[in-house]
């Protein structure tokens, strides 16, 4: 009995808990950081803000500094009132840039 609460529970948290996508943060990047970053290596863009790449060599191996950047930023950065899930996508992302 508890072996099928516990596969019911797994089952159940699974359908539910979707991994973070860098491919769905990249398109989030350039539609929304690419004004002020270069968001993607070769990309042209302002300097107005670092390269992603810098930003992903300066990073904690968890991201969670980033992740609380995105979701409370400060200026210059505008508020991008990004879901939880977008956030993850674009913190995956930019993860994914790091050496």
């Amino acid at each position: 009995m508890h072996r099928l609460v516990l596969g019911l529970v797994l089952v159940l948290l699974g359908g539910t808990a979707q991994a973070a996508d860098p491919e769905r943060g990249l398109q989030l990047a350039r539609t929304w950081c690419a004004q002020c970053h270069i968001v993607a290596p070769g990309d042209a863009g302002s300097d107005a803000g670092p390269p992603f790449s810098v930003v992903a060599g300066s990073l904690e191996p968890d991201g969670e500094s980033l992740r609380q950047w995105l979701l409370a930023p400060h200026e210059p950065m505008p508020f991008l009132d990004l879901a939880d899930p977008e956030v993850d996508d674009l913190r995956a992302y930019i993860q994914s840039l790091a050496p």
